[in-house]
């Protein structure tokens, strides 16, 4: 069974930084891109970023550059290290492959406010 593990999201304010964790389970990890994805209230779950086996990534436009996404295949874990964040990147954000349609997991929740 694919499952996904998120964690690490927090209230931070304007400016501040995160790094968000992700733990899979039930596939051969190394076999897949993996991904970051965030949903905000009242919107549809939008991609972030993604990364291939070797680390090469690439980024949403409203995230590049502030945004790294990186992963350790021996842990099966995928992170997202965030930094400078605003409001408007207020949303649970979710691990998962890249263009996933199901095994979504809880994901865990960022909140940007002053």
């Amino acid at each position: 069974q694919v499952q996904f593990v998120e964690s690490g999201g927090d209230l931070v304010q304007p400016g501040g930084s995160l790094r968000l964790s992700c733990v899979a389970s039930g596939f051969i990890f190394s076999n897949h891109v993996l991904a970051w994805y965030r949903q905000a209230p009242g919107k549809q779950r939008e991609w972030v970023a993604y990364v291939v086996l070797g680390g090469r990534a690439k980024y949403a436009d409203s995230v590049n550059g502030r945004f790294t996404i990186s992963r350790d295949n021996a842990k099966n874990s995928v992170y997202l290290q965030m930094v400078n964040l605003n409001p408007d990147d207020t949303a649970t954000y979710y691990c998962n492959e890249y263009g996933a349609v199901s095994n979504w997991g809880q994901g865990t929740q960022v909140t940007v406010s002053s």
